[in-house]
């Protein structure tokens, strides 16, 4: 396999990467926030965005292979390839796209633009080229951004063969008048459509879907940010016991990489109970949730209850056909209940599809943030339930359960309140989410005291009644 690494990106000499492997044993679900809010899971997140960042990636190709094989050395992926020609619902997989080198070089020979200095300088699924061009001819295939004159563009033509270069503006102005030779060594050719997927099986096959795009080169905050934090919190919940649901991790490349997991996973999507994409959750922003397509399900109703908890600063907007891959999932012939999970909207911070997307916008206390937000999230899905009070005719005598000291107050009063709370409403037709909803509490403190009504026998499972 070709080392898909731009060898020059500068900045990467100054990141030292110090590894702390994660310990081995086993934890409770109840322990699983604790441990994504460790000092130091930011910088374990912000480490693997440096090591994936030199990577050239595509839709295709190798660089999604070498990508994907560093993954590996934090989550088991497995890998899956789909032959370019392949019908996914209404398109095909497109050919195989691989590049070696790339540049533009002046009538001295110097390379004015160089792939090898940074991998954004290809149009991505630029057709080979080698031939001399005048630069009248050659400007016809350069793209800048004349408003920000030092970042050079990210821009891609999949499905229509054609070639270019992106620069940054400045230099496109320093190009003198004549001819330069045009070197694209690259090749477009029947291969495969290559996305990664993790499997975590719970007691149920209920599962939560959290999905992530990998095509983006040389870009932290759009893809590599939601990247390596999916790995990272799968690694964590692959430690947890009992898991109630199954949890299915995605890594594909975006609109063909989400349309082909759909066409060779449709007989069991009834399964997908929970979903969000995940990308551009590294940056400095608070959080923003995009609702699901249906609005209202029950992982729009757990992420607005965790943002709320988390006292961080949110936005949430409502379900629009645009943007990432959440759109895929909740086209209206399969309507699945996945939303979309960012800090910073894409097209709301100016880096975005630049060179200037890159480490400098990752802070690893936002990174650990973000997967301590998930991992609230996940355990607001886990423990959501319904009960039924056992003594629902006036209110139980707490006291001679012990939950009261025997003499004076409660424990605590603001406990007794989420007692209270849990006891009234646990009519077999609210769950603790619309609990913490009405009552604005925080959802794991409800769950400790539906966990101390249960040990006294005042709850029982509403499932247990209906069964």
């Amino acid at each position: 396999m070709n080392d898909f690494r731009s060898p020059a990106f500068d900045l990467l000499s100054s990141v030292t990467s110090q590894k702390e492997g994660l310990e081995t044993e086993s934890i409770e679900l109840t322990e699983l926030q604790h441990l994504c809010e460790r000092s130091n899971v930011g910088r374990e997140i912000f480490d693997l965005i440096v090591d994936l960042y030199p990577i050239c990636r595509s839709i295709t190709g190798d660089g999604i292979r070498q990508t994907l094989s560093v993954m590996t050395q934090f989550i088991p992926l497995q890998q899956h390839e789909v032959p370019s020609g392949t019908p996914v619902l209404d398109w095909t997989v497109p050919k195989e796209w691989n590049i070696r080198d790339a540049y533009v070089a002046n009538a001295r020979g110097e390379r004015v633009i160089d792939f090898q200095r940074n991998c954004l300088h290809v149009v991505g699924y630029s057709a080979p080229v080698n031939g001399r061009f005048h630069l009248n001819e050659l400007k016809k295939h350069l793209f800048t951004i004349p408003e920000h004159p030092d970042w050079i563009p990210f821009r891609y033509s999949y499905y229509d063969r054609n070639w270019g270069f992106c620069l940054a503006h400045r230099d496109l102005e320093k190009l003198e008048d004549g001819e330069y030779e045009v070197l694209i060594d690259s090749s477009l050719e029947d291969g495969l459509l290559t996305y990664g997927e993790y499997y975590l099986p719970g007691s149920s096959t209920d599962e939560l879907l959290i999905s992530a795009h990998i095509d983006h080169p040389a870009m932290c905050n759009d893809n590599l940010s939601g990247v390596a934090v999916a790995t990272l919190l799968a690694q964590y919940l692959s430690r947890v016991q009992n898991r109630r649901l199954s949890y299915r991790f995605i890594f594909i490349p975006t609109t063909i990489g989400s349309i082909t997991w759909l066409s060779r996973n449709e007989a069991t999507l009834d399964r997908i109970k929970y979903g969000f994409t995940l990308t551009c959750i590294g940056d400095n922003g608070g959080f923003t949730w995009k609702e699901t397509r249906r609005g209202g399900t029950e992982i729009d109703r757990a992420v607005k209850c965790a943002l709320r908890e988390s006292k961080e600063e949110y936005e949430l907007w409502g379900f629009t056909p645009f943007g990432f891959d959440e759109r895929q999932f909740c086209s209206p012939g399969f309507n699945l209940p996945v939303g979309s999970l960012f800090r910073t909207g894409p097209y709301r911070y100016p880096q975005n599809h630049t060179s200037a997307d890159d480490l400098t916008l990752m802070s690893p206390e936002k990174l650990a943030g973000s997967v301590a937000l998930i991992a609230r999230i996940v355990t607001i899905l886990e423990g959501n339930a319904s009960y039924f009070n056992t003594s629902p005719k006036g209110e139980p005598q707490l006291g001679k359960r012990g939950i009261y000291r025997k003499i004076g107050g409660p424990v605590i009063q603001q406990n007794l309140l989420h007692l209270f709370w849990v006891l009234n409403y646990s009519d077999g037709e609210h769950s603790l989410l619309d609990i913490a909803e009405m009552s604005q509490f925080a959802f794991s403190d409800l769950r400790k005291a539906a966990n101390i009504l249960l040990e006294q026998g005042l709850l029982v499972p509403s499932t247990q009644i209906l069964d």
